[in-house]
């Protein structure tokens, strides 16, 4: 008698669901491309509007035939101050108490779907999934998108209660975090911009976040060991659960038009990007120093200014990359005018989104002034390009001591010394002074021994990225495990 074949288990179905906006949206559209790539179901739930940040993805999943579906769900209506299609909208706390409304609608989608799925993994800003996941009975990770030590500095900020140690309104006492393998000290107000307690109601919305992880089944970040290896040991036992360092997600993506339109319906023409290349071809290699501030934070006028001024006496070349909204004042495009004339074969000043990936694994590019968003500082580590750190807000000063004080690879901004108020503009503090910015940057690019070690550095680290996702590399061996690990069943069952 012959035996009796088993069907094989279907692949595990993950849905993803990222907090809208770029610099979250981006990261784990390449976490839902890396899942798909390796045998996976991927639905990757988000709202009409922001789907425009997933365009490269769907491209991407299409030439490649993955098994990858974006799920548009709309926010219901409601009276609460968010305007129609206003999903990417500054008011930051509005928007996120407005996406919980979309915890009915998701849980619909998944209860209507033929196979319970594996796994929802949620970013760690989308409290609200808990609930979701809860109720139809499915396992739940957070993704976390700042780096690792910051999340574990964060955790343990919270769980010993720092924050609320002595609430004069004049206090500037530093603090020390406990639990983490190298000495955080920070002042309180640093602490509260670093944690955004600033912000109105952020406190009742942060205890949200907490429970949310506290609750998961364990952790997704976009990181990997031989960069942060003792702070996600640490963050995994502080959390009591797995965590899984699968990144950098994006070094993973070999799709030109898919890195071409990352960033969605802002990316430029093939004809911008195509400028911008060629002119860093004609650049030696190394020189060029590359500056941007990420997608969220607005330069005032008085600002752009200074950080003109100060690539400009520098007498470094750099490729300065500016967001619409930041050049539209008339004034300051006379202004840009006069400093391309003054710096011409030297200067380049991109107007709107910049082609980032592209721009730092050139040979030309050999320092990137970042605001130390977590997205930017792994592409530039990844990419062996070592950084000047000017943190704005939220996990950036943190991020901005992992890249100068753990991994000795950043320069900092040393007249940044006041967080940022990136939500307010009457609120704006003095601008940083151009000779702050030269300064940097001359360190940075300069042939001192500090110099060429930080860029030894960042080229090892670079290289150990792409080890790490590399088959038998530890990126590739952990999510390796995570699949196994929600492997189904087989059953239909809801």
């Amino acid at each position: 008698m012959a035996p009796t074949e088993t069907a094989a288990p279907p692949p595990p179905h993950f849905v993803l669901v990222p907090l809208i906006g770029q610099g979250h949206t981006i990261p784990m559209g390449d976490l839902a491309c890396l899942l798909a790539e390796r045998g996976a179901r991927v639905s990757l739930v988000t709202t009409p509007v922001n789907a425009a940040r997933l365009q490269g993805v769907a491209g991407r999943a299409r030439r490649a035939m993955l098994p990858l579906e974006i799920v548009e769900l709309p926010l219901p209506p409601a009276d609460d101050g968010l305007p129609p299609g206003g999903e990417n909208s500054d008011s930051i706390i509005r928007l996120l108490l407005a996406l919980y409304r979309l915890a009915g609608p998701l849980e619909a989608y998944v209860r209507a779907l033929p196979w319970r799925p594996s796994c929802i993994i949620s970013d760690s800003c989308n409290p609200w999934m808990a609930g979701v996941a809860r109720s139809v009975g499915v396992p739940r990770l957070f993704f976390n998108g700042p780096s690792c030590f910051y999340s574990l500095c964060s955790h343990n900020v919270a769980r010993h209660g720092l924050l609320h140690d002595g609430e004069d309104e004049g206090e500037r006492d530093a603090y020390v975090v406990p639990g983490v393998p190298v000495r955080v000290e920070m002042t309180k107000d640093t602490w509260s911009a670093a944690l955004l307690t600033c912000m109105p109601k952020w406190e009742a919305f942060l205890q949200d976040v907490r429970e949310g992880m506290r609750t998961a089944d364990g952790a997704v970040v976009n990181t990997f060991l031989d960069l942060e290896e003792q702070f996600v040991a640490c963050y995994r036992t502080a959390l009591g659960k797995p965590v899984w360092a699968l990144g950098p997600f994006f070094l993973n993506n070999r799709d030109e038009e898919a890195v071409a339109a990352r960033g969605g319906k802002d990316k430029p023409s093939a004809v911008s990007q195509s400028a911008v290349i060629a002119w860093l071809d004609t650049m030696d290699q190394s020189t060029v120093t590359y500056v941007c501030f990420g997608s969220f934070p607005r330069m005032l006028p008085k600002q752009l200014y200074e950080v003109g001024h100060g690539l400009e006496d520098s007498g470094k070349p750099f490729l300065l990359a500016l967001k619409e909204s930041e050049t539209a004042l008339p004034e300051t495009q006379e202004w840009l005018q006069a400093l391309e004339a003054r710096t011409a074969g030297k200067g380049l000043v991109v107007r709107g989104w910049a082609p980032q990936l592209a721009i730092l694994s050139h040979r030309a590019v050999g320092g990137f002034v970042t605001h130390c968003g977590w997205n930017s500082l792994l592409e530039s580590v990844a990419h062996g390009v070592p950084v000047v750190t000017w943190p704005h807000s939220g996990d950036q000063f943190l991020n901005e001591r992992l890249a100068v004080e753990v991994l000795g690879v950043g320069v900092p901004v040393r007249g940044a010394v006041v967080p940022v108020t990136p939500f307010d503009d009457s609120k704006a503090v003095a601008p940083v002074l151009r000779g702050h910015i030269a300064e940097a940057v001359s360190e940075l690019m300069g042939c001192g021994a500090a110099a060429q070690e930080r860029r030894r550095k960042c080229k090892e680290y670079g290289e150990r990225a792409h080890a790490a996702i590399a088959k038998g590399g530890s990126s590739h061996e952990n999510l390796t495990q995570l699949l196994q690990s929600f492997m189904r069943s087989g059953s239909k069952e809801q």
